[in-house]
């Protein structure tokens, strides 16, 4: 018996989209999005008022940053890891293999509020996953290239285990970041 390895990679990833992770992010509002569960927590914030050791961005708004990452790594907003969904899991990814616009942390503009995000992230995911399901068998098995530096070698089908791995794991940390604020004592 043939595997179709195609559908099944793409299956993965589209199940948790539609049936867990994209409805936990319905209602998400901008104070929400925003909202630093602990101190010191890296965000999206206005140019100017970071704390990390780099903010990056090209607009109004720039992503806390640093390079190496701090051990233990600060606790993140929902701002930042969908900052982190846009530009390095999807949005490098969909410029390098799928045709859209290149983009970087530098030079990104992130979204100033949750429903632009959310936007953002539904046109990201859907180019991703059309993509995955135009790949086929020799897509999945060609080169990743260089835009993949050290994975350049490895065959696609990697890639997309990885973005699905990081879009699972990602997505759990949102949703729990939503549980907490959901959950948040008043005093």
């Amino acid at each position: 018996m043939t595997l179709d390895w195609n559908p099944l990679l793409a299956d993965q990833l589209d199940w948790h989209w539609r049936h867990q992770l994209r409805d936990r992010l319905a209602g998400l509002s901008d104070d929400e999005y925003f909202w630093e569960p602990v101190a010191d927590c890296w965000n999206v914030r206005p140019r100017g008022t970071g704390t990390a050791p780099m903010q990056v961005g090209s607009g109004e708004l720039t992503i806390d940053f640093a390079y190496p990452e701090p051990v233990p790594a600060p606790v993140t907003t929902i701002a930042w890891r969908l900052g982190h969904i846009l530009v390095g899991v999807l949005g490098a990814r969909n410029a390098s293999h799928f045709g859209a616009a290149p983009v970087d942390y530098e030079s990104y503009v992130y979204p100033g509020t949750a429903a632009d995000a959310l936007d953002r992230l539904d046109a990201a995911y859907a180019q991703w996953a059309d993509g995955v399901r135009s790949l086929g068998e020799e897509g999945l098995a060609r080169p990743c290239g260089p835009a993949e530096g050290e994975f350049a070698k490895d065959p696609m089908a990697r890639l997309v285990l990885h973005i699905n791995r990081e879009m699972l794991h990602h997505g759990a940390e949102i949703a729990l970041l939503r549980d907490l604020y959901a959950h948040r004592s008043s005093s």
